[in-house]
């Protein structure tokens, strides 16, 4: 386990476009709320390349938006070997993600890895992809990265 605190952190979903994306504008309004914002880095990649460049999911900036959180600026990426020396700790969403990290993750690496819940409350609780779904599903899957963001901004 890397030492406290942290001082940079990447999220990592399937294609940078739901889940990554608005799991960095949420840690880092959590971490801003709570006084932690300075000096933290803080971004998200796709273990795929399909979407590089492209702006997240709209229902992802739209419920974003919602609560006040403004993802719109962001532009997709793929995750590439540099994350792993460049950020202290990687995070994915689901137990793929974790298996196609970890598959990439060079000799050299000196990023913790793990999955976001684990992470932040000690459980396998996955964080689904709510592309095929409903505004209903971003929602949820909104609170979920928050609740996960607060348990994990204990470690910055």
């Amino acid at each position: 386990m890397t030492s406290y605190p942290l001082h940079s952190v990447l999220f990592v979903c399937l294609g940078n476009i739901c889940r990554s994306p608005l799991a960095e504008g949420v840690f880092r309004s959590v971490l801003v709320a709570e006084g932690k914002g300075d000096g933290v880095v803080i971004d998200s990649a796709g273990t795929n390349g399909y979407h590089t460049g492209e702006l997240p999911d709209e229902r992802s900036i739209a419920v974003a938006s919602r609560h006040g959180i403004d993802i719109s600026g962001q532009r997709c990426r793929q995750l590439i070997t540099s994350d792993f020396t460049r950020f202290d700790l990687i995070v994915g969403m689901d137990r793929q993600n974790i298996a196609m990290i970890q598959t990439r993750r060079p000799s050299v690496a000196t990023a913790e890895v793990g999955m976001f819940h684990e992470l932040a409350f000690g459980d396998a609780k996955q964080i689904p992809d709510p592309y095929y779904g409903t505004s209903v599903d971003f929602e949820r899957v909104y609170r979920m990265i928050l609740a996960a963001s607060k348990g994990l901004s204990a470690r910055f």
